[in-house]
């Protein structure tokens, strides 16, 4: 199959990463990719390929036969949305034999919820079930697969759970909800501080060995399960283009609540290159808050709407309802727990290096 993304134009940059099903980074596509910007045409090929790749194409070996790209338009300069979508329309997918005359079908999924992410009961073996029937076994998954095994899980055979079996199997679908979540919320296990006198978090997985769980020898299991309990995609090359801090407790060490309000100021030089937003999260599912006024997030390319400090810095308040005055510069959170991540796209120096830090979010009432 062939990903083809257009030059990064003065309006609109492409970026992001093509991933295989057992969540391991592929390749990154864009400017901080393998075009660098330039575009190209990515070939991925499916395992045991053993011919020579054509000519013209970044060829990408895959280890299962389903690759998957999130790829998200960075507008630049005074570019729009609209500029994004435009951009986004001039990728294209296809088979290899259909180059001469590439046919890519653009589907606009809005309003529909697009779940990404595992629910934990009976249906999370049954998705499981399907993974294994379809994809090729790994060494590394010798051992899980004598586990699944045991449980009716195996290449080629029917996974019908039911009675006793399937409701213990829910049971442990919920136990191992409640041991992630404990993990996620505990300081030091799945998230450690970034700067060690605010209460902002990074994971713990680094990309050392390109992200693959194999590090030293060891697969990192718990690891491994634990980011990928509240995210879907980590980038082959984790902060060249994006960074994404975040934050669970309050200025004074305690969890967001859903029943609370708090602010958080946004300094005006927050070192993104290209923009920056804040996403309010359901610390239950771990997904956006579905919420009447229809917003998740609010990002620097939202500054014309907000009510800006004479600094330049920002408040942004998050909340069952908006302050009064505030509404613009408010996210709802419709009475969930919830955390925050802040993303930084283009990440610069003063981030990595920590002489940049961002504020604490402050409880208000």
């Amino acid at each position: 199959m062939v990903l083809q993304l257009p030059p990064t134009s003065d309006k609109v940059a492409l970026f992001g990463t093509v991933c295989d099903s057992w969540q391991v980074p592929l390749v990154d596509v864009g400017p901080a990719g393998e075009d660098a910007g330039k575009g190209g045409k990515y070939l991925f090929l499916p395992p045991g390929y053993g011919g020579a790749a054509p000519a013209g194409y970044i060829a990408i070996q895959s280890s299962t036969f389903f690759v998957h790209a999130a790829i998200r338009p960075i507008m630049l300069g005074q570019a729009t949305l609209a500029d994004g979508v435009a951009s986004s329309q001039t990728m294209k997918v296809y088979p290899l034999a259909e180059g001469s005359n590439p046919q890519t079908k653009y589907v606009d999924a809005y309003p529909q919820p697009w779940k990404t992410l595992p629910i934990y009961d009976l249906a999370y073996f049954r998705d499981l079930a399907a993974v294994v029937n379809d994809e090729p076994a790994q060494e590394r998954d010798a051992v899980m697969l004598g586990y699944l095994a045991s449980i009716g899980i195996e290449k080629g055979k029917p996974f019908n759970p039911t009675g006793e079996q399937a409701t213990t199997l829910e049971r442990a679908a919920e136990q191992a909800y409640a041991k992630m979540q404990n993990d996620f919320t505990t300081p030091g296990k799945l998230l450690v501080p970034h700067w060690p006198d605010r209460q902002w978090l990074d994971i713990t997985l680094t990309e050392k060995q390109d992200f693959t769980f194999l590090v030293d020898g060891k697969l990192l299991v718990d690891e491994r399960a634990g980011n990928f309990f509240f995210a879907v995609w980590l980038p082959k090359k984790f902060g060249a283009a994006s960074a994404y801090p975040m934050g669970l407790r309050d200025s004074k060490g305690d969890l967001l609540s859903g029943k609370r309000s708090y602010r958080l100021r946004v300094p005006a030089d927050t070192p993104a290159r290209d923009f920056w937003s804040v996403i309010a999260y359901s610390m239950k599912t771990k997904s956006m808050i579905p919420n009447p006024q229809n917003r998740a997030g609010l990002s620097s390319y939202d500054k014309s709407a907000l009510q800006m400090n004479g600094d330049g810095s920002v408040d942004l308040y998050f909340g069952p309802s908006a302050p009064p005055g505030k509404e613009a510069n408010w996210l709802p959170t419709a009475g969930e727990d919830f955390f925050l991540i802040l993303r930084l796209y283009g990440p610069e120096k003063a981030f990595f290096e920590k002489t940049w830090k961002m504020n604490d979010i402050e409880l208000v009432n």
